[in-house]
This record gives structure tokens, C-alpha cells and sequence, in this order.
């Protein structure tokens, strides 16, 4: 059951041809870019806008999102299979379902600004640098992830895994 919690803060969103939709709970985790190979080409730009949520339950005509295995038993990204649309990460040893910023209806809330940019190093120079005002979620702050997300059965655990830890949903 995902009965939202009194209180919990509430957002919808998903894909472009509105066949997945989706509705996160909680406040947002570790909003950040990605300039990682595998988000510039997912993305098809520079960077990707990622932001954690503890619970994401799929409610469009279309169900989950199609998953494909970023880097297999790690980590993989969730899309439309009909318009493309990237709206969700799940990686292993993080507990909360990243979703792909612009996927949200409502892009304008000020706990959305990327706080840290992952993979900087592989940035474009003429994109301004987002400063790191802020550190990745350790092992001791993770909450439990969404129970909807992935099926135990795909659970992508693996614990020691340093890219994993310091660079969420990327």
C-alpha cells in the first residue's frame, strides 16, 4: 500500500506523450547535474538534472517506465518506450528513486537547484560550473527506498561500489 503520509510534500509529473506519470513523496534529496557518458548520451545534452525522492508510485495509463541496465546489477535508468522521455534512476546502494528533474510538472521549487554536480571533470567548458554547496547522501542518512520502485527480485544492491556512493542516479 502507498498511503501518503500526512504532511509529506507531493509532486507529480512524467513523460512527454503522458503515458507514464508518476507522483513522488518526500522532500528532495541531493538535487545535482550529471555530466557523466552515460547521462550526456541518455540525455542527448551536456548534462542531466537529477533529484531523489524517497517514493515515486506510477500512476499513467502506462505503468513503470521500460528500464534499461546503465551499468548491470548497479544501476539503471527508467523511460517512456513510447516517447523516449527519461524520468527515473534507481542505483544500487541509494536508497531513494532518482528522477530526472524536468520530468516534474513543476520545475520551480527552490529545493530543486542543483546543490553538486557529478562528473565535472567531464563538463563542457562553456557550461558555468554548478558549485558544491552540498555532499552526496552517505550510508547513515539513506532513508528506505520506494517499495513500488523495483522489485525485490531487481533489487541492484552492491555494496562497496565507490560510484555508487558519491555519485547518485547518474
Amino acid at each position: 500500500m502507498n498511503a501518503t503520509p500526512e504532511g509529506a510534500e507531493v509532486r507529480t509529473g512524467g513523460c512527454l506523450c503522458g503515458r507514464i506519470r508518476f507522483t513522488v513523496t518526500g522532500p528532495a534529496v541531493y538535487p545535482h547535474t550529471c555530466h557523466c557518458g552515460h547521462c550526456v548520451k541518455l540525455g542527448g545534452a551536456p548534462v542531466m538534472w537529477w533529484v531523489g525522492f524517497e517514493r515515486v508510485t506510477w500512476t499513467g495509463e502506462g505503468g513503470e517506465p521500460t528500464w534499461f541496465e546503465t551499468f548491470p546489477g548497479k544501476a539503471k535508468r527508467g523511460f517512456c518506450a513510447n516517447c523516449g522521455s527519461r524520468v527515473a534512476a534507481v542505483d544500487c546502494d541509494i536508497p531513494e528513486i532518482g528522477i530526472n528533474v524536468p520530468a516534474l510538472d513543476d520545475t520551480s521549487g527552490v529545493d530543486l537547484a542543483p546543490v553538486n554536480a557529478s562528473f565535472r571533470e567531464s563538463a563542457v567548458h562553456w557550461m558555468p560550473p554548478v558549485p558544491d554547496t552540498s555532499t552526496a547522501p552517505s550510508a547513515s542518512t539513506q532513508s528506505t527506498r520506494a517499495t513500488n520502485t523495483v522489485p525485490a527480485s531487481q533489487s541492484f544492491a552492491q555494496p562497496g561500489v565507490a560510484d555508487c556512493n558519491t555519485s547518485p542516479w547518474c
